[in-house]
C-alpha cells in the first residue's frame, strides 16, 4: 500500500516539475502576448498580438483578429482599419492597415498583420479610418489591448 502511495506522489511531483519547466521555457522565449478586449463597436471581434524582441533589439509584431466586420458596415461607415502601437518612449505610431477579406468564401473573416518596430510596445489598438496615411488616430477605436480614452 505504501508503495502505491509513493508511486502516486512521485508521479505528481514529476508532473508538477514538468509543468514548471514548460512554463519557464515558454517565458524564456521572450514572447509577450496582448489580447484585445471585447469591443462595444464590434462585439464578435476577437484577437491578439504577439511581440518578440529579436537579437537586434527590434520587436517582431504578429497581430491576428477574427470576426471583425468590414469597416463599411460600421456606423458611420469607414474605409479601412488602422493598427496603432503605443510606446513609452515614442508615443502612438501607425503600424499599418488591416485588410478584412470579404466575399462569399469568407466564412470566418480573419486578418493578420506582421511588422517590426524599433520601440517597445506597451499596447495596441485598431481604429476605423477613411485614410491609411493618418499620423494620429482620428476614427473610432474598435479594438484595444489596454485602457484607452476614445
Amino acid at each position: 500500500m505504501n508503495f502505491i502511495k509513493s508511486k502516486r506522489l512521485a508521479t505528481k511531483v514529476h508532473t508538477a516539475f514538468t509543468l514548471l519547466l514548460a512554463i519557464a521555457v515558454l517565458q524564456s522565449c521572450g514572447i509577450t502576448k496582448y489580447d484585445f478586449s471585447i469591443s462595444p463597436v464590434v462585439p464578435a471581434a476577437e484577437g491578439s498580438v504577439k511581440v518578440k524582441q529579436d537579437k537586434n533589439s527590434n520587436y517582431n509584431i504578429d497581430l491576428n483578429v477574427k470576426h471583425l466586420a468590414a469597416p463599411a458596415r460600421l456606423s458611420p461607415a469607414k474605409e479601412m482599419y488602422i493598427v496603432w502601437m503605443e510606446t513609452e518612449q515614442n508615443g502612438v505610431k501607425n503600424i499599418g492597415q488591416l485588410k478584412i477579406p470579404s466575399g462569399m468564401f469568407s466564412i470566418t473573416p480573419s486578418s493578420s498583420l506582421k511588422t517590426v518596430a524599433t520601440f517597445k510596445p506597451t499596447s495596441f489598438f485598431i481604429t476605423a479610418e477613411d485614410n491609411a496615411n493618418v499620423q494620429y488616430p482620428d476614427g473610432r477605436t474598435v479594438l484595444s489591448t489596454g485602457l484607452r480614452q476614445q
